[in-house]
């Protein structure tokens, strides 16, 4: 008989989610609807929102402690929000480089600096995983840039939208997070009269949020959502465990 219990059905878990778009879509925003939000703004960004804040921190060693503080319980909180990961490697890369004694990560010599900063942000997931050990949802914010994209198996390449974050960090939090999910404007473009040559005119602009892969993003999630939501919480309220049920909702935002 095996000393190992055999265990079955789903776990309840808090949730960690990484959120990335185009600035001004409104991730803060979002992010803020989560169950009672700390925010640890690396940018400034939630300035105008009506948010529980942590310190901006000043730098790498400060942000790892703050999110070590709320390990520990010492900073009360349902939901703690990363704005933005980013802003965050830049802490990160100013480290490397303080500690190194070089001017800047290129320094290093080719695509070593990157490697070392990836190594070293690799500390702040850790940490966060402690977080979501002690009952905490986790939600890192990023902005998203378009680059190009060159397939593989195929000739030629295209753009695709992706996080602006170094190649070497993105790929460490989409495979750390449970939901990746991508916030876009959609616009529909039409013919602008029926006539053979008309033109195309653009309509639409409405925000979507994306959570499946697709050729031009990166989107994941474990919950069988839709392809793509409007974006709103309430889309994905249902996936996200309250840590403190009852307790009073935070102060809505307002839209800026």
């Amino acid at each position: 008989m095996s000393k190992y219990a055999i265990t079955s059905g789903t776990i309840a878990a808090p949730v960690k989610t990484v959120l990335y778009g185009p600035e001004g879509i409104g991730k803060s925003t979002f992010a803020a609807q989560f169950p009672a939000p700390v925010f640890i703004d690396t940018e400034g960004g939630t300035k105008r929102l009506n948010v529980a804040r942590l310190p901006a921190p000043t730098s790498w060693a400060m942000l790892l402690d703050e999110v070590a503080e709320v390990s520990r319980g010492n900073v009360p909180c349902g939901t703690l929000v990363i704005d933005t990961a980013d802003w965050a490697e830049r802490l990160c890369i100013d480290a490397v480089c303080a500690r190194a004694k070089v001017k800047g990560i290129e320094d290093f010599g080719y695509g070593k600096g990157y490697t070392y900063a990836k190594e070293e942000f690799g500390k702040l997931l850790d940490a966060l995983e402690e977080v979501l050990n002690t009952g905490h949802n986790v939600v890192v914010l990023a902005h998203a840039a378009i680059t190009k994209f060159e397939q593989p198996d195929a000739v030629g390449n295209y753009d695709r939208w992706s996080m602006k974050t170094s190649k070497q960090v993105a790929p460490l939090l989409r495979e750390w997070c449970d939901m990746l999910l991508f916030a876009n404007y959609k616009t529909v473009v039409e013919k602008a009269g029926s006539a053979p040559n008309a033109k195309n005119k653009a309509s639409g602009g409405r925000r979507v949020l994306y959570t499946s892969h697709h050729p031009c993003w990166d989107a994941k999630n474990r919950f069988g959502l839709p392809e793509e939501l409007p974006f709103e919480y309430a889309s994905i309220a249902a996936c996200i465990p309250d840590p403190h049920p009852g307790a009073a909702p935070a102060p809505r935002p307002i839209m800026v």
